[in-house]
């Protein structure tokens, strides 16, 4: 569609309000999100749900079969650094297929990947080398902007220990936030161009979405403005890419 976004890359720290801007545009009327945010039909590729469903596998397997676990320890740490990079290239794989069997699938859907990555693990710059050359080449980026102690306080605060698998209301402890993603490198990645970021030469649009007020918490006007602005900027940047 040409009005809309191929595929949008959501990230910033857990908790940072990607979600909700999520939830907010799935429940935006069709006309108004593609004329205010320039978005067609949604489809989500999040990494959480594949992560969830290895922490369900480990614990099946040590707990009702007496076999090893595969991806995880008790604590719910990876076994294997590399892992964090077989969730971006799970994504990517799920999004080939999907061209793969629709060959007009942007004609009316917007892809919008989504995930988190914290320096422990390589950090966004080595997610993004995950990332295949056509799915980059398609892409916008918006981070979500907040503090660590931001994305602390509202982890903490959304968790609902009746639905831990939810997208919404899934939390971590304190200790793994610390460890996972108290530190990020989007100000170093994001720092050689204002409007641009560089991988593989691949130079793949990008804009801050500050949410440090959080207005992704029940402020539906003020969420919908500065996203518009957020998006508009990246739109227009979008343009300059052959």
């Amino acid at each position: 569609m040409q009005n809309a976004f191929d595929l949008l890359v959501l990230i910033g720290r857990p908790a940072s309000g990607k979600s909700e801007i999520i939830d907010y545009l799935m429940r935006t009327p069709p006309d108004v999100r593609l004329r205010r945010f320039h978005m067609s039909e949604l489809d989500v590729l999040d990494d959480f749900p594949i992560l969830w469903a290895w922490f369900e596998e480990d614990r099946l397997l040590s707990e009702r079969l007496g076999q090893p676990r595969l991806h995880t320890d008790a604590q719910g740490y990876f076994l294997y650094p590399y892992l964090w990079h077989l969730l971006i290239e799970r994504i990517g794989l799920e999004y080939h297929k999907r061209l793969h069997e629709d060959p007009h699938y942007h004609e009316c859907i917007t892809t919008i990947v989504e995930f988190s990555r914290g320096n422990e693990h390589g950090g966004y710059a080595q997610a993004f080398l995950h990332l295949s050359d056509d799915l980059l080449r398609r892409a916008a980026v918006v981070y979500v902007q907040v503090p660590f102690e931001e994305s602390l306080r509202k982890n903490r605060r959304r968790f609902n220990p009746d639905r831990p698998g939810s997208i919404l209301e899934h939390a971590l402890s304190d200790q793994k936030l610390e460890r996972l993603y108290r530190d990020d490198d989007w100000a170093a990645m994001s720092a050689g161009d204002p409007g641009f970021l560089t991988v593989r030469s691949i130079r793949v649009p990008y804009a801050v979405f500050e949410n440090q007020d959080d207005v992704t918490t029940g402020k539906p006007d003020l969420l919908a403005a500065r996203l518009e602005k957020t998006l508009a900027h990246v739109w227009k940047l979008r343009g300059q890419v052959p």
